[in-house]
């Protein structure tokens, strides 16, 4: 397996949030999100933490939808989480996620490193296809997110070490 701790291009990645849709995504009976729409998350977040990187995910941290916090708490914890990330990775959503929009903005606005992964044949946001003009974005384009963990662990190391090169850790 490839790890995205590179210490020779100065892109070790200890930290990061991973964002993506997920009230839009709860069952309206049970609260929860369903199994296929919880997959690429759970499949992102182990394949994170098998390379000893801290995962940050709000999907998980309230329990797919079991646990949902108050906004006055989910929102401090997104933040604060992002704020201490060394990288942002995200699923932006189509249709957009309003959520993970700000999550993205926030990012962007800490000038962490951003990776978005953009699902084939999906229409996407100006402000997201445009993001990379503003901030350090690097793009994955995926029909499957398992088989583009490759892909995804080659742009987080690029995106870190573009921002780490620019003078700025995050």
């Amino acid at each position: 397996m490839t790890s995205i701790v590179d210490e020779t291009e100065g892109a070790e990645v200890r930290s990061l949030f991973l964002a993506g849709p997920f009230l839009g995504l709860l069952d309206p009976e049970t609260g929860e999100m369903p199994e296929q729409e919880r997959a690429p998350f759970d499949l992102l977040i182990k394949h994170f933490e098998s390379q000893g990187v801290s995962v940050h995910n709000a999907h998980r941290r309230e329990a797919w939808g079991a646990a949902l916090m108050q906004p006055e708490e989910c929102t401090r914890l997104d933040q604060e989480e992002i704020r201490r990330a060394d990288v942002l990775v995200a699923l932006p959503g189509s249709p957009a996620s309003p959520g993970t929009h700000i999550e993205v903005g926030w990012a962007s606005a800490f000038g962490k490193p951003i990776v978005l992964l953009l699902e084939r044949d999906r229409d996407y946001t100006f402000l997201v296809r445009g993001l990379h003009t503003v901030a350090t974005v690097e793009y994955v384009m995926y029909a499957d997110v398992a088989e583009a963990l490759p892909a995804v662990d080659r742009a987080v190391r690029r995106a870190v070490a573009r921002r780490r090169a620019a003078g700025d850790g995050g």
